[in-house]
């Protein structure tokens, strides 16, 4: 039977950046959280990072917040796709 793995840091970014872009760059903070699979607690320190270093950024719109990501979240996404390729490339 497989083991379980934990996704490591950088797969945990990149899922949440991958949720909000899939979702037209445009998702409210409790269905992301719901999607993340992380804690209250976890999906909070995640959230904090990702704003303090200008991944995503928050839009009001009507009076309600939506997470969307900035041009840097977009960037890390093809960043990320590369090394994945890379990756796979070399069998690693």
């Amino acid at each position: 039977m497989d083991k379980v793995r934990k996704r490591d840091r950088l797969e945990v970014i990149h899922d949440i950046l991958k949720i909000i872009h899939d979702h037209q760059n445009s998702i409210r903070a409790t269905p992301l959280l719901r999607r993340s699979n992380l804690s209250s607690q976890s999906f909070a320190e995640y959230y904090a990072e990702l704003m303090s270093k200008g991944l995503i950024k928050e839009v009001d719109s009507n009076g309600k917040k939506y997470i969307s990501l900035s041009d840097k979240g977009f960037a890390f996404l093809d960043k990320y796709k590369l090394i994945l390729g890379f990756i796979d490339e070399f069998e690693l």
